[in-house]
């Protein structure tokens, strides 16, 4: 498993962090890559480009001469297409240019994408943003301190955190996301990606193809099941009992009956 180094506000390392083989260390499949960033490109376009037709341009819609006899082509409407100013055939018409993309080709474009950045050495572990204030000055400060020379930062942090929120929206270049909105397109557009411990540790989990071991998750059911056999044979023994009680009030009524019905049989002569 990749072990980074985990530092404060001061670049300080205080610890290591082990991530996810399928997460951080994944193979990099670059025509994902690739799909992930079309995908997300084709969601910012506008699409509001516009031309009028020839309903819509301005002009009055009179023939202008008759249709014959005048040795000039056929007009119908000064709007034609054919003219200045006229109407555009087929021209763009508003749209969006968003499309869906498959849930597994984002989560291995996003796999891809975090195993590059790790490979070339630009992910940095954060122990915690606590920051003091909402100041610009001394978050930039702390910036320098863990990597000065990156132009272009994502930082990740897990959770509301109001004065990092604000002491990072006046920094050129610098992109604050949560870890559920983290896309391949923010990971390759920046240069250096900073994550708190909490963040990475979600991420690793979130992303990780590989189940969990559930060791004290299977010894519950185990407990159960050999209640419920307990439980069995004190049934099955109830059971037999309820039963003969049920049927002595049937049969002695049964007997009382054929007793009343029963009659002597008449002697012959």
């Amino acid at each position: 498993m990749p072990v980074v180094d985990v530092k404060n506000l001061d670049g300080k390392t205080v610890g290591q962090l082990e991530l996810a083989d399928d997460v951080f260390a994944a193979e990099v499949n670059s025509h994902l890559l690739h799909e992930a960033v079309r995908h997300h490109l084709a969601g910012l376009r506008a699409g509001t480009h516009k031309t009028k037709d020839k309903s819509e341009v301005s002009g009055s819609g009179k023939k202008l001469w008759r249709q014959k006899g005048t040795g000039r082509a056929r007009i119908g409407s000064i709007r034609s297409p054919l003219w200045r100013h006229g109407g555009t055939v087929h021209g763009p018409e508003p749209r969006s240019y968003a499309y869906s993309l498959p849930k597994k080709m984002v989560l291995g474009a996003l796999r891809s994408a975090l195993t590059t950045k790790l490979a070339q050495q630009k992910v940095t572990v954060v122990e915690g943003w606590q920051l003091e204030s909402h100041k610009t000055k001394p978050f930039h400060a702390a910036l320098m301190k863990l990597d000065g020379e990156a132009k272009t930062i994502l930082l990740v942090e897990a959770g509301e955190n109001v004065n990092l929120k604000r002491a990072s929206r006046n920094i050129e270049g610098v992109t604050l996301v949560e870890p559920a909105r983290l896309g391949p397109y923010d990971l390759l557009r920046h240069d250096r990606l900073m994550l708190s411990r909490e963040a990475a540790t979600r991420l690793s989990g979130a992303l990780s193809a590989s189940k969990p071991e559930n060791g004290s998750a299977q010894a519950a059911p185990a407990v159960s099941e050999s209640a419920a056999e307990a439980k069995k044979p004190a049934k099955s023994a109830a059971k037999p009992a309820k039963k003969a009680a049920k049927a002595a009030p049937k049969a002695a009524k049964k007997s009382a009956g054929a007793k009343k019905t029963a009659k002597p049989k008449a002697k012959k002569d």
